[in-house]
């Protein structure tokens, strides 16, 4: 939900990595794609899963669990949200984006919400933001800013900051956007508000097929998220997500494009996403569960 400031610098330094963001390819791995249903759509399988920094919900760290777990999903595209990179001891000054894509034979673009200097000259620098893991290739890479209310600085006010990551995967010749994103948490809904619209403008961008994954810090009847859900269809599981045991409510969304025509900003041919089922698995590997939604990708619309 919010973030602990970093401790001090262990010795231990990893490979540097860039402010915006890097793809990693896997070991060669072939990517089949199943034979679309009808009506030249596809089906994708993808996922959000707050990870928590790699700590369960009893607060230790354990990515070898939360590898079992985001493999049982079986998802081909899967948001994350507090992914740290080199960021502190909480995380053994690990590169948890990079070591989860190769555990997984994914691609991955990471996106980070915060970039810091490193504590000693020559390291990596300190990061912590969000993920796409990615088993189809990852064609281009984004990372937006919009507006956020710093956990790092003593008094922040609301201003523009990256972290809303954007990949574009081709699946059967077909792009898709996919954004992840992790929403303010604060019990105050001003910052969300300025989130969403920022990022409903981010996404009216774009064309075609468009799948929203994150951790949004509210309810699905939130009003500041009913203006999302004017281009964008929830795909509700029909479960909560927080807190991981014994979840009350659900703050963990798969969102997806309505498409057709008529259905506002970004739609068009090919634009529509049809959900087939959406779940939330149970896990305690994270302080979060995951949601998981089976979609068919590449229609005109509902």
């Amino acid at each position: 939900m919010s973030l602990r400031r970093r401790t001090s610098r262990l010795p231990q330094l990893l490979l540097a990595t860039a402010l915006f963001g890097a793809l990693i390819a896997p070991p060669a791995a072939a990517v089949t794609t199943p034979r679309a249903p009808s009506g030249g759509e596809f089906p994708l399988r993808v996922a959000t899963y707050n990870i928590h920094a790699g700590a369960g919900m009893d607060g230790v760290f354990d990515l070898d669990r939360q590898t079992a777990e985001l493999r049982l999903l079986d998802a081909d595209v899967i948001g994350l949200q507090e992914v740290d990179r080199h960021w502190g001891d909480r995380s053994g000054w690990r590169d948890l984006a990079g070591e989860l894509a190769r555990r997984l034979r994914m691609h991955v673009s990471f996106a980070p919400i915060y970039s810091l200097d490193p504590a000693e000259p020559g390291g990596p620098r300190a990061e912590y933001g969000v993920a796409v893991l990615s088993r189809h290739r990852i064609v281009s890479a984004e990372n937006h800013e919009i507006t956020r209310l710093s956990t790092q600085d003593p008094n922040p006010v609301p201003t523009p900051a990256p972290g809303f990551g954007e990949v574009v995967v081709r699946v059967r010749g077909l792009p898709v956007h996919v954004y992840v994103t992790h929403l303010d948490y604060r019990p105050d809904p001003a910052v969300r508000v300025a989130q969403v619209a920022d990022t409903r403008r981010i996404m009216a961008e774009d064309r075609g097929p468009r799948i929203l994954l994150g951790d949004f810090n509210a309810e699905p009847a939130a009003p500041e998220l009913a203006p999302l859900w004017r281009e964008l269809a929830d795909a509700d599981p029909g479960a909560p997500t927080f807190p991981a045991q014994d979840p009350v409510k659900r703050i963990d969304y798969v969102a997806v494009s309505k498409g057709g025509p008529g259905s506002g900003p970004g739609s068009g041919p090919r634009g529509g996403i049809r959900v087939r089922k959406a779940w939330v698995p149970e896990s305690v590997a994270s302080d979060h569960r995951p949601v998981v939604a089976d979609l068919l990708v590449g229609g005109r619309g509902r």
